[in-house]
């Protein structure tokens, strides 16, 4: 079975790190230090490596151990967490590449399988939501301050147990969180209700260029790399953006197109109410993600890149 592999590689392993996709999301860096505490308890070190990360995550357990990059050349071994495709693994993939042995741990649909060991279940809401039946099958204890990585993995990827993949488990692996003193309200506040000033700033722009085509089924807007500039924007400022032009009554798909330094062109971030498979448009671009929040990179100009985006999108409403 995979899932003894995969402990008999950690158990194996003197050096070990542990990687995730770039732009990290609260389920990417909580599936990271959820990881590390894990096999600490089953003697090993690990290092977890985010090259950059929203602030919003340093009050997790462990935070303060997450590396930059490493000098070490090769590990044993190489977990990666909530990534479905090695390309993703921006800025820590040669750690991945030059391991001996790799594992993937994962929850997105589409999955390029790209490590020797793949755990994925792609029913699972979030990355940290698998982990717990991992850990329970390694017998790992699931104690207050991996706990407290968990639920908050799971609370920033079901946008507070709100969106559709939510399942019956994800509600009784947080009431065992919280009988073993995890708390959910500081979690909460913590990772879905704090706001930056450049993040209300951004959010006036996102209002002002917004644009509703097809009926007000499709809502557009999008973020530059000077509006970053102007506001003192950085990593995390602009999460929660996308999802505002999804709330909106009688939109169907919300894009947000942001200008990516030195890449020539911008990120798009999609998101749908019920109708639309945004991961379906976003694996014809290159991109991928799940069928109710996905992303690719399209380049060129912002005209270009909203009039591709908008082709596919027309296309899959059809």
């Amino acid at each position: 079975m995979t899932l003894d592999t995969i402990l008999e590689e950690i158990k194996n392993a003197e050096k070990i790190v542990i990687l995730t996709h770039e732009s990290p999301d609260g389920d990417a860096v909580s599936s990271s230090l959820s990881v590390m505490h894990a096999v600490a308890q089953l003697g090993k070190k690990a290092d977890v490596i985010i090259p950059d990360y929203s602030k919003d995550f340093k009050f997790l357990p462990g935070a303060d151990k997450i590396l930059k990059e490493s000098d070490i050349q090769k590990y044993d071994l190489a977990i990666a967490v909530d990534c479905s495709d090695l390309k993703r693994l921006v800025g820590a993939k040669e750690y991945f590449i030059n391991a001996k042995k790799t594992v993937e741990i994962d929850h997105h649909s589409v999955n390029s399988m790209y490590a020797d060991l793949n755990y994925v279940d792609p029913a699972s809401p979030a990355c940290c939501q698998v982990l717990i039946g991992m850990f329970e099958y390694f017998g790992i204890d699931i104690n207050k301050e991996l706990g407290t990585c968990i639920l908050a993995g799971i609370l920033t990827d079901t946008g507070g147990f709100q969106y559709s993949g939510v399942t019956p488990e994800t509600f009784e692996f947080a009431a065992e969180l919280l009988r073993k003193g995890v708390n959910i309200s500081e979690i909460c506040q913590k990772v879905l209700r704090n706001k930056t000033k450049a993040n209300c700033e951004l959010t006036k722009l996102l209002y002002d260029r917004m644009e509703f085509l097809e009926n007000g089924k499709i809502a557009i807007s999008y973020i530059t790399l000077e509006d970053n500039k102007k506001t003192n924007a950085q990593i995390g400022d602009d999460e929660g953006l996308v999802e505002i032009e999804r709330d909106i009554e009688g939109v169907e798909v919300a894009v947000l197109l942001k200008e990516k330094e030195g890449a020539n062109g911008f990120k798009v971030s999609l998101r749908s109410k019920e109708n639309v498979n945004v991961s379906d448009i976003c694996f014809l671009l290159g991109g991928g993600g799940h069928s109710r929040a996905a992303g690719c990179f399209i380049s060129g100009t912002l005209e270009q890149a909203k009039s591709r985006i908008l082709e596919v999108i027309k296309q899959e409403m059809e």
